[in-house]
């Protein structure tokens, strides 16, 4: 699952504690086999208030960038 979830075969390796990249990979083929219908697009919000931050992180955001000129902050989820 956190390898669906980060797509980062390093840090799973490091994760699980796997001496190598080649036992992890059995990981990522099941997650092939599991999710291969799933897309693995991202729905994206912006806040400008805390509270409208928060609120998009208790809804399962993450936090992706920095202000802008405008105030705004960009956050990310998984579809």
């Amino acid at each position: 699952m956190e390898y669906h979830k980060t797509k980062d075969p390093c840090y799973v390796k490091e994760l699980l504690g796997h001496k190598t990249l080649d036992t992890t990979a059995l990981y990522i083929q099941l997650d092939k086999v599991l999710f291969q219908e799933a897309n693995d697009g991202f729905h994206l919000a912006t806040a400008r208030t805390i509270e409208e931050a928060g609120k998009l992180i208790k809804v399962g955001f993450e936090y992706v960038t920095g202000e802008y000129n405008d105030g705004s902050k960009i956050f990310k989820k998984r579809n």
